[in-house]
């Protein structure tokens, strides 16, 4: 028996349409993927930059932090020039500040100053370089001062006189540290010192005289280097290490400078005159 396989035009109406039905859906299924192709790959390669860029109501909010910081710290700074000229009205400091390897400046100790900076207050460190010149100024916050203020009190501005590089090295090298007979170091209160007296590691000045009552000695807890203070005020990270060896001066403290006195003057030769003469 011979099989004759039929002609295309053989075929019964309805194996065309059904022939007809499943290729213009595998046509429009084909076409339909190769419309999202382009726009999957442009979605997947445009993720990472918007999952980078931050939100800009959270770019704001940043920002707006940042601005009211640095503000913060320069206002420490200028309001601890009105601290030292203070200083110099009570007779005997401006020798004191003369021979000082440091002076640490807290503005606004007590009720007024908590949440600006620390438990107790933000502070100005401002150091002597080796050739006499003063540092850009540094930021620490202080705690409880063991003798003399009650908690809760108003404080008032206070100063911590460094007489010596023991001092300043609790500045430079330590965090969260103690001013103390504890710490090896002799905190003399100014109001009770002898006049002419050189006792003592550290002379605490407070504008507010009874302050530390009849205490002689005054121990200063709690210390802690400003990290995000001493960031907003230089505009990039740096450590206190780094703030006080450094040589670049800026213009913003210039007025501290000033306040706190010049260098001390050259050694003379012979009868009172200077080296030369």
């Amino acid at each position: 028996m011979t099989h004759v396989m039929p002609h295309p035009t053989m075929l019964p109406r309805a194996g065309w349409r059904g022939l007809a039905f499943r290729l213009s859906a595998a046509a429009f299924a084909a076409l339909l993927m190769l419309a999202c192709l382009p726009t999957a790959a442009t979605a997947q390669a445009t993720q990472p930059a918007r999952a980078a860029r931050p939100a800009p109501a959270q770019a704001s909010h940043d920002g707006d932090t940042a601005t009211r910081r640095q503000q913060a710290a320069v206002k420490h700074v200028d309001d601890a020039v009105g601290v030292v000229q203070t200083m110099h009205a009570d007779a005997g400091m401006p020798a004191l500040l003369a021979r000082a390897h440091g002076v640490f400046i807290v503005p606004t100790y007590g009720r007024a100053a908590l949440g600006i900076g620390g438990a107790g207050g933000a502070g100005v460190l401002m150091v002597r370089r080796p050739d006499g010149n003063w540092s850009n100024p540094v930021f620490f916050d202080i705690g409880a001062i063991s003798i003399g203020l009650q908690a809760g009190a108003e404080g008032g501005p206070i100063a911590l006189v460094l007489l010596n590089d023991k001092a300043v090295d609790s500045f430079r090298k330590r965090n969260n540290f103690s001013l103390s007979a504890d710490a090896g170091l002799t905190v003399v209160n100014f109001a009770r010192m002898t006049e002419g007296s050189t006792a003592g590691d550290v002379v605490v000045w407070s504008g507010n005289k009874g302050l530390f009552g009849s205490a002689v000695t005054v121990g200063i807890n709690d210390v802690r280097f400003n990290q995000r203070l001493m960031d907003a005020y230089g505009g990039k990270p740096v450590t206190a290490q780094q703030a006080l060896d450094s040589t670049m001066t800026d213009a913003r403290s210039d007025a501290l400078r000033k306040a706190l006195g010049s260098p001390p003057a050259p050694a003379s030769t012979g009868a009172g005159k200077p080296a030369g003469h």
